[in-house]
């Protein structure tokens, strides 16, 4: 599209966000620049993204009745899917009927939605390398695929994710046969709906992981072109991001294996129902490295939480870029200057909680906070995020954990 609309008019440019948090806060505020009407759905009243959207809408996304219902009313332009509990079945029956597009495609929706089909689609299909995995429906199973007693052994050290979820909820480690159990009853309670199914993945002994964003945009011609971000590094602690930096340093042989992952994931990601390569937006693709050796682990058809750094970093934020491209506007994915991001936690379990600290946090050279105005705090919640940038990533880093550090939520 090149013609874009006014809002709140007859002739606006309506963009529908599934899932409003932190990441569709931002992609919504991107989207608002450009002159489109927003509508931000989530599960919960005043989620961070209804919060600045034109309009908010609370239903539960995965019933396809209330999903259908809500997409039929409002008539957007676009469908955003910004988390995977959505009903997807739903998405690609509206996009096939021609009710709606949806970014990158409804098809992209569902194989992303949980882990068995993105990791069916790079291993079995496209052939990438990955760590070697079994799907299991119950403990039994999962016992029997870390042991090799119904086929080739995953062994121990092994990781254990429910097929479903986000930011690492319901991911951990087992290093040996005592921890099943618990890994097990974890998994069940982290996903984002009761699947009842994990993936068990053989432990790679990786030198780091890194994030590699990925805009696929439409060129002057009109055809789709790919571009990358500089990687991003990022620690994580049982799966949940808390810090990430860019540009992580690679050796050109390891960039260039990661970006041809990258742009096979999301060739095939991107393609239509008619199998044109129209599916446009961002991709957070998720490597392990080892020397030269680079293996697919994950990737998110939008906006990367360990993305929140190009906020500081890029020209174009990751959320610029995201509505750029599903707009089928030119993309610039230059770095400006390196620098970090360092998670905020919530700390407390309460409603409605206060800040302390923020001035302070802001008195750290070169930084920068977005709190995210989440209506409920929990301990491990992310509530906000410190920025910083530094000609050093490694003063950066420094840098954004001290100004995190510094930030207090308190309940009142």
């Amino acid at each position: 599209m090149t013609t874009l609309g006014t809002p709140l008019s007859p002739q606006a440019t309506k963009v529908m966000l599934l899932g409003s948090g932190e990441l569709g806060k931002e992609v919504l505020i991107a989207l608002q620049r450009l002159g489109v009407e927003t509508i931000a759905v989530d599960r919960y009243d005043n989620a961070p993204g209804q919060q600045v959207a034109h309009h908010a809408r609370t239903i539960t996304m995965s019933d396809p009745a209330q999903l259908k219902a809500l997409i039929e009313k409002e008539k957007p332009y676009l469908v955003v899917p910004e988390i995977e509990a959505i009903a997807t079945a739903t998405l690609q029956e509206l996009e096939a009927a021609g009710v709606v597009r949806v970014v990158p495609t409804a098809r992209a929706a569902r194989l992303t939605m949980d882990r068995e089909g993105i990791r069916r689609l790079a291993a079995e299909t496209l052939g990438l390398p990955t760590s070697p995995y079994r799907f299991c429906d119950s403990l039994e199973e999962l016992q029997a695929a870390i042991d090799g007693s119904n086929g080739a052994a995953i062994g121990y050290p092994c990781i254990v994710k429910p097929v479903m979820s986000s930011s690492g909820k319901g991911q951990s480690k087992i290093d040996g046969p005592a921890d099943v159990q618990k890994a097990w009853d974890y998994a069940m309670a982290g996903g984002r709906v009761s699947h009842g199914r994990v993936i068990v993945e053989g432990f790679i002994d990786f030198d780091y992981e890194i994030t590699q964003l990925t805009v696929r945009a439409r060129a002057a011609d009109g055809s789709v072109q790919t571009h990358f971000c500089d990687p991003i590094g990022h620690v994580q602690v049982s799966g949940d991001y808390v810090e990430s930096w860019q540009p992580h340093p690679m050796q050109a042989v390891a960039l260039e294996r990661s970006r041809q992952i990258a742009k096979a994931v999301t060739d095939n990601l991107g393609l239509g129902l008619d199998g044109q390569p129209d599916g446009l937006g961002l991709f957070g693709v998720e490597l392990f490295v080892k020397g030269d050796q680079v293996w697919f682990s994950e990737v998110s058809p939008r906006p990367h939480d360990t993305g929140l750094v190009t906020l500081a970093t890029q020209v174009q934020s990751e959320f610029e870029l995201h509505a750029r491209a599903i707009l089928g506007l030119p993309v610039n994915t230059a770095l400006k200057t390196p620098g970090a991001s360092a998670v905020i936690y919530g700390g407390v379990e309460a409603r409605g909680i206060v800040f302390d600290g923020v001035a302070d946090a802001l008195r750290v050279p070169n930084t920068d906070l977005r709190l995210f105005g989440k209506p409920e705090s929990f301990t491990k919640r992310r509530m906000g995020v410190a920025l910083a940038f530094d000609a050093d990533v490694e003063v950066a880093r420094k840098n954004a954990k001290l100004a995190a550090s510094k930030v207090k939520p308190r309940a009142v």
